[in-house]
């Protein structure tokens, strides 16, 4: 069974985007990275890309994370601060741990490509 049918599919993804970004918008250290983005798009898109990343349908027709990224000048700080904000938001849902410790290994695997390494 994949992530994104452990935590509940489209629904719990949904709920899952709408408060991260919410927690994002609201840290000082990334919030300005979205000053000029239009942030129902970037819902939508992050809404595909999550889904596609813990295995439900792939819907996403993005850039992929290097691309996508790689005008940012993203730092480990970045990086880290998404990730607590994505933890947060998991454990605010009541995502068991151990499907947590999925998403966050999913969230590693991309790093790289983030930060342009």
């Amino acid at each position: 069974m994949s992530v994104y049918e452990k935590i509940g599919g489209d629904g719990a993804v949904e709920a899952a985007v709408d408060i991260f970004y919410r927690k994002v918008l609201m840290d000082d250290r990334i919030s300005d990275f979205f000053d000029t983005v239009d942030m129902d798009r970037q819902r939508a898109k992050q809404k595909a890309f999550l889904t596609m990343a813990f295995g439900g349908p792939n819907n996403y027709t993005g850039k992929d994370m290097r691309e996508g990224h790689k005008h940012l000048n993203l730092t480990e700080e970045h990086f880290n601060a998404v990730a607590e904000n994505l933890i947060a938001t998991l454990q605010e849902l009541s995502v068991p741990q151990e499907y947590i410790d999925e998403i966050v290994g999913i969230c590693l695997s991309v790093k790289d490509d983030v930060l342009n390494k």
